[in-house]
């Protein structure tokens, strides 16, 4: 499966989108316009030629607790740095009619390689983090190597090992 992804527009459709989960399809269909215009986030969407929404994921800047990282990052990061600069990819779904297809590995590949090259050009982010919505996302992440946050329910993957596929 190729596609395409792009910012989301004013000339997405996106009322149909259902995944399955209220939460991600509320998001789409009334929240994140007003997120991406109030530069919050940035929502990266894939369509078929009728601008159909059938995927999406959003990035944003974020900062995370240098205590909640496991030892062995901690020990690599230089003591001044109490917050550290990530990116935050905040939601990822799949339309239910692209199921199966391998679509929601392709929208996060596609977050990590923007998340990658952003952070060797223009904005500092030592990893990806994402907070899975339930146990599915969490096995989602777990199977590309993001690690579980203990004590806060959220998962991330260092830029070290994102730049092993992009570098």
């Amino acid at each position: 499966m190729n596609f395409i992804t792009v910012p989301l527009s004013g000339t997405h459709s996106k009322a149909d989108f259902d995944c399955g989960k209220e939460l991600l399809n509320r998001y789409l269909h009334q929240q994140a316009r007003q997120d991406v215009d109030r530069r919050l986030a940035v929502c990266f969407v894939t369509a078929g030629a009728d601008q159909v929404v059938t995927g999406y994921y959003t990035l944003s800047n974020a900062a995370i607790r240098r205590d909640l990282l496991p030892d062995e990052i901690i020990k690599k990061l230089p003591s001044s740095y109490t917050d550290l600069p990530v990116t935050l990819m905040g939601r990822l779904a799949v339309d239910k009619s692209k199921f199966g297809k391998g679509m929601g590995g392709q929208l996060l590949i596609d977050a990590l390689k923007r998340a990658y090259i952003v952070s060797t050009s223009s904005i500092g982010s030592m990893a990806v983090v994402v907070d899975p919505i339930d146990e599915e996302a969490i096995a989602f992440y777990q199977k590309f190597g993001f690690i579980m946050l203990p004590d806060s329910g959220k998962m991330f993957l260092p830029m070290k090992t994102i730049a092993k596929l992009f570098g």
